[in-house]
C-alpha cells in the first residue's frame, strides 16, 4: 500500500521545506488537496521543479470543467474529484492522461460508483473532507468490502484518519493507497511516522470483528448438505479460494481452500471420482475469535510455521461468523 503525503497537513513550514523532508524520506506519493481553488497548480508547477514524486490531487468543486486546461497544462498521476459536490455528469477530456477516481463521503453509498465505471479507483473519505485530524470512521470497513466485491479490478484509496493500527487494517482489506496528514506531520519525524504507518507491529484498538469479512459475505455449505460438487461450486463461484464449512447450528467444522481440493486431486490422481467431501475438508483450520485485537491477530499469524491465507473467525462458542483473507493483505502491498 502506497502512503500519499496530505502537503498542506504541515503548517507549521514552507512547502518547499515539507517537499524537501518528504523527498528525503522516500515518500511515494504526495496529496494535493484543491478546495475549489486554481491557485493550487502554482504549487504543483513548483513541485514539478523540486521533484518527480507522482501527485494525486482532490479537487473539491461544483465546476469541474474549469480545471481542464490546468490539468492538461500540470498534468498529475491521480486526478480525483469529490462526488457529492458535482451538479452535472463528471466528464473528463480525453487529453488528461491521469488514472481518475471518485471521492465519496462516509454517508455516500459506493452504489453511486456506478456511473463512473470509466474511472480507474473510489477515494473514500474515512473523516470529514478538508478537516485534518479527524478519526477514522469504522463504518468504512464495510464499504471497502462492498467495493471490493463489486469492483474486484478497481483501486482503493482512502483519506482520513489512518493512523498505524488502520493502516495495517487497510493493507489486509486490499487497499492500495491511502492518504496520511496530520498522522505523517505530528509526529517526532516524518521517518517515525511513516515506520509506524507501514509496521507490523501495533497498538490495537480494533476487534477482528471490525474488518472481517462476515459469514454472510463469505462462502459458505452447510455440512450436512455437502457433496463434493456442490463444494466445488461453493470455492469457484464464491471468488474467494475458499469456502467456510459449518455445522447444522453454525458451529466450524472446517474450511476448503484450493490448495485443499488440489491435495485431494493428487492424492486421487487416478480416480478423482471417488473424492468424498471429507477428503476436500480441512478439519483443523487456526482460527480467532472474533474479539480479538488485531495485535493478537498478528501475534498468532507470526506463532504459526506455515503461511496462513485465509484464517476463520468464531464466537465464544465456536460459530463461523466470518474470515480474514490475507489475499487481500498481499494485493494492497504490491
Amino acid at each position: 500500500m502506497k502512503i500519499s503525503a496530505s502537503i498542506y497537513s504541515d503548517k507549521q513550514r514552507p512547502l518547499k521545506e515539507v517537499i524537501k523532508d518528504l523527498v528525503d524520506h522516500q515518500i511515494e506519493v504526495l496529496h494535493v488537496d484543491c478546495n475549489d481553488d486554481l491557485s493550487v497548480f502554482n504549487d504543483i508547477s513548483d513541485i514539478r521543479h523540486w521533484c518527480s514524486i507522482p501527485i494525486d490531487l482532490h479537487i473539491i468543486t461544483d465546476q469541474p470543467d474549469k480545471y481542464f486546461d490546468l490539468l492538461k497544462k500540470h498534468p498529475v498521476e491521480y486526478l480525483t474529484f469529490q462526488y457529492e459536490n458535482l451538479k452535472s455528469p463528471l466528464k473528463i477530456p480525453d487529453e488528461i492522461k491521469s488514472k481518475k477516481g471518485i471521492a465519496i463521503t462516509t454517508p455516500t453509498d459506493i452504489d453511486v460508483f456506478s456511473d463512473f465505471e470509466e474511472m480507474d479507483f473510489i477515494l473514500i473519505m474515512a473523516t470529514t473532507p478538508g478537516q485534518s485530524g479527524g478519526a477514522f470512521d469504522q463504518n468504512n470497513f464495510s464499504k471497502i468490502r462492498k467495493y471490493r466485491a463489486k469492483y474486484p479490478k478497481k483501486s482503493i484509496h482512502v483519506d482520513g484518519g489512518v493512523n498505524a493500527e488502520v493502516s495495517f487494517i487497510l493493507r489486509n482489506m486490499g487497499v492500495s493507497l491511502s492518504v496520511s496528514g496530520s498522522y505523517l506531520f505530528s509526529g517526532s519525524s516524518i521517518g517515525n511516522s511513516l515506520m509506524n504507518l507501514t509496521q507490523r507491529e501495533i497498538e490495537s484498538n480494533y476487534c477482528v470483528e471490525d474488518f472481517m469479512t462476515p459469514l454472510e459475505e463469505t462462502p459458505n455449505i452447510n455440512y450436512l448438505k455437502a457433496s463434493t460438487k456442490t463444494i466445488l461450486e461453493c470455492v469457484e463461484n464464491g471468488n474467494m479460494g475458499v469456502a467456510i464449512i459449518c455445522g447444522e447450528n453454525g458451529e466450524l467444522i472446517g474450511i476448503v481452500s484450493s490448495a485443499d481440493i488440489r491435495k485431494a486431486l493428487l492424492k486421487n490422481i487416478d480416480q478423482p471420482s471417488v473424492i468424498r467431501p471429507d477428503d476436500l475438508i480441512n478439519r483443523s483450520p487456526i482460527s480467532i475469535g472474533s474479539e480479538s485485537t488485531v495485535v493478537e491477530l498478528l501475534q498468532l499469524v507470526k506463532s504459526c510455521t506455515f503461511p496462513i491465507m485465509y484464517l476463520p473467525v468464531v464466537d465464544e462458542l465456536n460459530n463461523a461468523v466470518g474470515i480474514i483473507n490475507f489475499v487481500h493483505l498481499i494485493k494492497g502491498e504490491i
